[in-house]
Parts: structure tokens; C-alpha cells; sequence
């Protein structure tokens, strides 16, 4: 039961936590282009705003496009109760693993595209095509990147990863850690619609990707796509940090590790964060036909990866 309530946290802090990490990584961008930039707690204010508002809706939409916000944030908060955040007991969790996790992300990411389809708007239509060429090379790519570690943990569960990860650390700095973090990384960019595969702040049409899905949302169902799009991002710093560096995760249920590990987890996200914004700051949107070579030399770490892991055993 304690376990059980201790997830039921996790997920609530996750959940609390990702706006803030959109606008922390905001906030650094603006600070890094000599701007002064809005707090990192807009992001909370603009969703408020949003549910406040009403919904505009297409006399074309069907219930896809109704149920599509709350299967987008639905999907999001189920997938962070399945990653580690503060505590990893050393064998697994109550319920699901990596190929859960990577299955509920792409639910989300395939209702989002439908509903981009559903309005027969032509920049959703657009944006649905790139969002699936997009997620073809990057799902894979995150599965593989975590198998890498499972072959040497002997199980895909997240706990049981980062037990055996804290048991031997300097398997940490071993080139399938390395590989595999690289490729999860690239993903990341791609999976959250990030400078060089996506611009987030942009609506130029020719550029879209995540942006042209969500065109035809406002008011409530916008402000749900926009908190499950920083649950995604979340859950991939999350998964990066903890599964990849687990140092400072609680692995007993005592109040003084459950502490540090909270405190490392706010270090290590902010850690990604300003990485992801200098990274934003210094490099241009790649053309969209470079994009699938970008994604696939990331699929290719992922695989060296894994050979590195056949290796070492």
C-alpha cells in the first residue's frame, strides 16, 4: 500500500511540476537571446486562461476530435506513474514497463494525429503525415535505446533498471550507457516537437509539425493538449535522468531519501532544461527532408547500443 501511494505522489508531483519545465526552458532561452522573457509559472497562468475559455469547435469535428484532448492527457498521466521519479524499489513496479510506456506515448500521439485529420483542415492533415513520419523512427528508437539497458538489468521494468544501474555506477559511463543516452536524447527532441526537428514557438505553416494537429483546439481542450505536451517532456527528462544517471534516487521509503531524491530530480531536470535551451539557442530548424537522416542516425546509436550490451556481458 505504501508503494502504492508513493507512485500515486510521484505521478501528482509530475503532473504539478510540468509546466513548470516548459517555462523554466523558456525562460532560459530568453535569458541565452539577451531577453528578459516571461517567469517560468506562464505556462501555469496560460493554461488557467485556457480553461477559462470556450471551445470553438469545427461543425465538421466528430467525437474524435471531443475525446482526443482528454486521451492525450490521460495517456500522460498514466505514462509518468510508470516512470521512476523519486523512488525505485529494486524489484518492479506495481504495473507496467518499458513497452507500456512506449505503447500509451504512441496512443496519444496516434488520436492527436487523427484528430488533426478529423477537421479536414489542410494544415492538420499536414501536420498528422509529418507527426507519423516523425514517430515511425523515434518510437523505435526509444525502445531500443532502454532495451540496451534491460540486457543487462535482465527485465524491462524501470525499477529494476536503475537498481542494477545503481549497483555497479561505473557500468553509468560505459559506451552502451553513453549510445543509448545520445539516442534517447534525439528522440526527445523529436518526440517533444523541439529545435532542430520542430520549432515550438512558431505557426509558419511550411515548418509545422506538433502545432498543425492542434490549429483547430481552443479553451479547455487546448489547455489539456498543451499540460499533456509538458507531461511528455517530463516524462522523457525523467527517463533520461533516472534510467541513464540514477544517482540520488530513493530506494528505501524513508522521508530523508525520499527528500534527496526529490532534490536531485529538480537538479537533473534543470540540468536537461538548460542543455535543451542553450542546444535551441544555437542551432536552426533542420528542412524537413533532413529530418528522417537526423532520427535515423539516432536509431543507429540506439542499435550500437545495444551491441555494446551483447558485448559486455
Amino acid at each position: 500500500m505504501m508503494r502504492v501511494l508513493m507512485i500515486a505522489a510521484e505521478t501528482s508531483l509530475a503532473v504539478a511540476l510540468a509546466p513548470a519545465l516548459v517555462g523554466f526552458i523558456r525562460w532560459c532561452k530568453a535569458r541565452l537571446q539577451g531577453r528578459r522573457g516571461a517567469t517560468p509559472w506562464q505556462p501555469y497562468r496560460e493554461i488557467s486562461k485556457l480553461f477559462r475559455k470556450e471551445c470553438v469547435v469545427s461543425h465538421t469535428a466528430s467525437w474524435i476530435f471531443h475525446v482526443t484532448p482528454f486521451v492525450v492527457f490521460g495517456t500522460g498521466v498514466v505514462a509518468v506513474s510508470l516512470v521512476p521519479l523519486l523512488y525505485a524499489p529494486g524489484e518492479t513496479r506495481a504495473f507496467g514497463d518499458l513497452f507500456a510506456l512506449v505503447y500509451l506515448l504512441l496512443l496519444g500521439t496516434f488520436f492527436l494525429a487523427l484528430a488533426g485529420l478529423d477537421t479536414g483542415s489542410p494544415f492538420g492533415g499536414m501536420g498528422a503525415s509529418r507527426e507519423m513520419t516523425v514517430v515511425a523512427l523515434t518510437e523505435p528508437t526509444i525502445a531500443i535505446a532502454i532495451v540496451a539497458l534491460a540486457l543487462n538489468a535482465g527485465s524491462t521494468g524501470f525499477s529494476r533498471i536503475v537498481a542494477h544501474t545503481i549497483a555497479d555506477p561505473a557500468r553509468a559511463l560505459g559506451p552502451g550507457h553513453l549510445l543509448g543516452f545520445a539516442a534517447l536524447f534525439v528522440a526527445t527532441l523529436a518526440e517533444t516537437g523541439r529545435l532542430p526537428v520542430d520549432n515550438p514557438s512558431t505557426h509558419l505553416e511550411l515548418t509545422m509539425i506538433h502545432e498543425a494537429m492542434v490549429l483547430e483546439y481552443s479553451g479547455p481542450y487546448l489547455a489539456l493538449i498543451e499540460w499533456g505536451g509538458a507531461l511528455k517532456l517530463l516524462i522523457f527528462f525523467a527517463l533520461g535522468a533516472n534510467l541513464f544517471m540514477p544517482w540520488g534516487i530513493a530506494v528505501t521509503l524513508t522521508p530523508w531519501a525520499i527528500a534527496v531524491g526529490c532534490f536531485w530530480l529538480v537538479v537533473k531536470l534543470a540540468v536537461l532544461a538548460v542543455a535543451v535551451a542553450v542546444l535551441e539557442t544555437r542551432v536552426a530548424k533542420l528542412r524537413l527532408f533532413r529530418v528522417p537522416e537526423l532520427l535515423s542516425a539516432s536509431f543507429v546509436l540506439a542499435l550500437l547500443a545495444v551491441m555494446s550490451a551483447f558485448l559486455a556481458r
